[in-house]
């Protein structure tokens, strides 16, 4: 057996102050609240600051397992989405977050705001994920897919929308976004996903509020919770005055 060694690459990309909003740091890792479009790593197609730009300005180690252009990076949210994401200081703590994440011990729970009434108050989406096959940026719900489930809840209803809580038990592209186009019920301000004429200018209301996880080297449960983006509540504010008698 011959093994080839690479040598270390060194990371060109620039350090960028992004005024990151750290929620929790330590040694190991440290939590993020994201804001609505931010990309979260260079790509391709991406030709603009992203998550690690502002990662590489604000935090002196980050872990190297998934390469030169997205250090630290253990998952992701989509550039409109909003919200918490944890990101790995050192290979041994990505190694660990990597592993509960795919066991889905990690905790994720999102709140959507979405088209059209529910008449459940709870629910569970089971449905696989895969490329759309003819639309190539989007995803969809495809026989032969990705195994992909989501939980979700009635938080408040409202005369044409509803919020919801959503918890992912598997964490595919697009997933709540595609889940909920898919039972008729689009995530409100995705132009993907849903209407094209959106509500709002800022993204799918779509926002990643609690994240629990068991800490690499404490091993003790660790939650984190972050209010909704200021036009999330101020859309919900105005639907609860429309919707009043």
């Amino acid at each position: 057996i011959t093994i080839d060694e690479p040598k270390p690459q060194t990371l060109d990309l620039e350090a960028i102050d992004l005024k990151l909003d750290i929620v929790y740091e330590d040694d190991d890792l440290l939590v993020i609240n994201k804001p609505q479009g931010l990309v979260v790593h260079p790509a391709s197609t991406v030709h603009e600051p992203t998550l690690v730009h502002g990662l590489l300005h604000q935090v002196d180690e980050l872990s190297t397992i998934n390469g030169i252009v997205r250090p630290g990076i253990v998952h992701r949210i989509d550039k409109d989405t909003s919200g918490l994401l944890v990101v790995a200081k050192n290979d041994q703590s990505h190694q660990f977050l990597s592993e509960e994440l795919q066991k889905h011990a990690i905790k994720r729970q999102y709140v959507a705001l979405v088209y059209g009434t529910f008449t459940e108050n709870e629910g569970s989406i089971d449905a696989p994920i895969a490329r759309h096959p003819k639309q190539r940026l989007k995803m969809a719900v495809v026989s032969g897919g990705k195994h992909a489930v989501t939980h979700f809840k009635v938080l408040e209803r409202f005369d044409q929308y509803t919020l919801l809580s959503c918890e992912l038990e598997t964490g595919r592209t697009h997933q709540i976004r595609v889940h909920m186009a898919y039972i008729h019920h689009p995530v409100v301000g995705d132009p993907l996903y849903g209407p094209k004429e959106v509500i709002g200018d800022q993204g799918q209301f779509l926002h990643a509020q609690s994240l629990s996880f068991i800490h690499p080297t404490k091993k003790e449960q660790m939650t984190f919770n972050v209010d909704l983006p200021s036009n999330f509540i101020a859309l919900l504010e105005k639907l609860r005055k429309d919707s009043a008698w």
